[in-house]
């Protein structure tokens, strides 16, 4: 609850209303599209979490500077990849966690949602903790792992963009987006059914 006040966020759930349903692949593109800030290398998206690029990974002193303790790379791998890895921060303070994906559309990023967004989670339960989430130009995969955070431990998805591109240039590709608006999807249905279970456990 401390990290929505801090940035003005307002979580879904407050105010989910019965009719509420997850907005289609067009709304979720023209909530990206509009009122997005300039591209820059690095942005805090999240009280001690941030979004960037290759070039922010690799910035060791500026990783220092800025008192990264977490680092989850989300484009491991030979493809359009960034290669650092645990062996290039070994020296550092710095907790390493990366991920082997691509940024092309056809892409299963969702097999990654659960295990980064508990990493995640688990990474700012110590508010001590700075977190870089990156990939090559910190747009779709880096981006994309973070809205499925938001969507898993704060039940958003539209705040989510909404919140994350005004402090970054995120543009997660048509694949991704699909995949997230499953995500809401699911977790939407699993709350509602969680509801009447509990609703007819009153009843009775």
């Amino acid at each position: 609850m401390t990290s929505r006040r801090k940035f003005g966020v307002k979580s879904e759930v407050s105010e989910e209303k019965e009719e509420y349903v997850t907005p289609n692949g067009y709304e979720l593109e023209k909530h990206l599209t509009h009122g997005s800030v300039a591209y820059t290398h690095v942005n805090e998206v999240w009280p001690n979490v941030y979004i960037g690029n290759e070039e922010t990974a690799k910035d060791r002193y500026k990783l220092k500077t800025m008192g990264i303790s977490h680092i989850l790379n989300a484009a491991e791998g030979e493809w359009n990849s960034v290669d650092t890895g645990a062996e290039y921060y070994r020296d550092m303070d710095v907790h390493y966690y990366g991920i082997t994906a691509e940024d092309v559309p056809t892409f299963n990023l969702s097999q990654y949602f659960y295990s980064a967004a508990e990493h995640i989670h688990q990474t700012l339960r110590n508010r001590q903790n700075k977190l870089l989430i990156h990939c090559v130009m910190g747009r779709s995969r880096s981006a994309t792992l973070f809205l499925a955070y938001l969507i898993i431990y704060e039940h958003m998805i539209v705040d989510a963009i909404e919140h994350v591109k005004r402090r970054c240039h995120i543009i997660p590709n048509w694949g991704f987006l699909k995949q997230l608006r499953e995500l809401d999807t699911h977790l939407l249905e699993q709350r509602r059914a969680q509801n009447t279970r509990e609703d007819d456990r009153t009843d009775t």
